[in-house]
């Protein structure tokens, strides 16, 4: 009777979780959209698509600046209690070096990569300032811990309507590209500014630094540095092929039109997944047969609720398009219709990760994430020339499909994850 009143309150919280969750990436996602699509209009497809490009290499060291440290500092947190103030303080101090390392490389490649190009180089190196701020949103996963995911919604919300105003601010006064480069750190101050402050109304403890903690939380996590670098490589890769291969911006900007409509409601998966973590990591002690059963509900619910909006975008996309973005954007349509099919595959690897975490296979998502790296670059080469934009949205959603299910079934270790996986989608239990 007791252990049914307090499994009961358990899920309560995890659902009131969901429920912050949600509701504040509403509120931000509501904000950025509509702000987004005025800057889309307002610098054209050449100048959007800079943006977008300069973002492929945030994207490409965003593993390595995370160090992984997301998909542990949860599990750690929740197992060793008594110290969580050197869990997180050694956690910012890597991450702060991962980032400034990352941010002066990024600046060395771009000079390379895009030689003769000081305007791309540019932006490239302002949209990338934001990184050395992402080291402290580890403390989001605090809260998280904490079941109190309500102080990280407020923060982002206050966060992305700062943003939003500056935006605003450029659009009424007809200010360059260089600006809008700079609105894409200004929300990850503000936030680790905000959330710093409740951390410490909230008494946190104080932030400490251990050698022997680091090695021990890079022993965990280096696993997850390498699959999500693989991760990010084959996630940017359509577009930094698209502006080397096509020569031009505005495919860029058009891929990026497309992303950005398809992913402007999937905090609502993200949100789902962050609150069913604790939940999976305490019943893998706890029940094993419950904790199976959790994972199974979480990919059915991840992937029917994908199935369903991408259904509906699928049918509205070009009156959306050409009523949110005008006639210079429709080269996002096609792009549009197939990319959406990718979210449902995509937020099932990430769910993936608490399971992982829970049975300590880890390290063989480098090689799966190797594999999907090699078959979205060659997608992506025989695609692009004949498809353009439209055969970069198929090779990532070919990708997507066989990273998140067909390619672990032949990886003997983690063939049973795919299995519960294929259970979610298919309502067995």
């Amino acid at each position: 009777m007791i252990s049914s009143i307090v499994n009961k309150a358990k899920t309560s919280r995890v659902f009131k979780n969901i429920s912050w969750l949600v509701g504040g990436k509403v509120v931000q996602m509501i904000i950025a959209f509509v702000v987004n699509i005025l800057t889309a209009r307002y610098l054209g497809s050449s100048d959007f698509g800079l943006i977008n490009y300069a973002s492929v290499y945030t994207g490409f060291f965003a593993s390595l600046c995370s160090l992984g440290l997301n998909s542990v500092i949860v599990k750690e947190m929740i197992e060793h209690k008594d110290k969580q103030g050197e869990l997180l303080g050694t956690s910012i101090v890597l991450r702060l070096i991962a980032s400034a390392l990352s941010w002066i490389s990024i600046i060395c490649l771009s000079c390379l990569i895009d030689k003769g190009e000081p305007l791309t180089t540019k932006i490239v190196g302002l949209c990338c300032i934001g990184m050395l701020f992402q080291a402290f949103t580890i403390l989001e996963y605090w809260f998280q811990a904490r079941l109190e995911s309500k102080v990280c919604a407020i923060a982002t919300i206050i966060a992305y309507l700062i943003m939003s105003a500056y935006k605003v601010v450029l659009l009424v006064f007809g200010k360059s590209v260089e600006w809008f480069a700079v609105a894409t750190s200004i929300d990850y101050i503000v936030i680790v500014a905000f959330v710093y402050m409740f951390y410490r109304k909230k008494s946190g403890p104080s932030f400490s630094f251990s050698w022997s903690t680091g090695k021990n939380l890079l022993s965990q996590s280096y696993h997850f540095i390498i699959s999500t670098l693989m991760v990010s490589i084959y996630g940017n890769t359509d577009k930094f092929m698209l502006k080397h291969m096509l020569h031009n911006t505005s495919s860029v900007g058009n891929y990026g039109v497309a992303v950005q409509l398809c992913m402007a409601w999937v905090f609502v998966l993200q949100a789902i997944i962050d609150s069913f973590y604790p939940s999976i990591m305490e019943l893998h002690k706890q029940d094993y047969e419950k904790y199976k059963k959790r994972n199974i509900q979480l990919y059915g619910i991840i992937f029917y609720v994908s199935l369903l909006v991408s259904v509906g975008i699928t049918i509205i996309a070009k009156p959306v398009v050409l009523f949110l973005y005008d006639d210079e954007y429709i080269g996002a349509v096609e792009p549009l219709k197939v990319i959406t099919w990718y979210t449902a595959f995509s937020y099932l690897g990430v769910a993936r990760n608490a399971w992982l975490v829970c049975e300590g296979k880890q390290k063989y998502l480098k090689y799966l994430y190797g594999s999907a790296v090699v078959l979205n670059i060659l997608i992506n080469w025989l695609l692009i020339p004949k498809f353009g934009v439209t055969g970069a949205a198929v090779a990532s959603l070919i990708t997507q499909i066989g990273t998140s299910i067909v390619l672990p079934l032949f990886i003997k270790p983690i063939k049973e994850n795919s299995i519960l996986m294929l259970k979610g989608i298919t309502f067995r239990r």
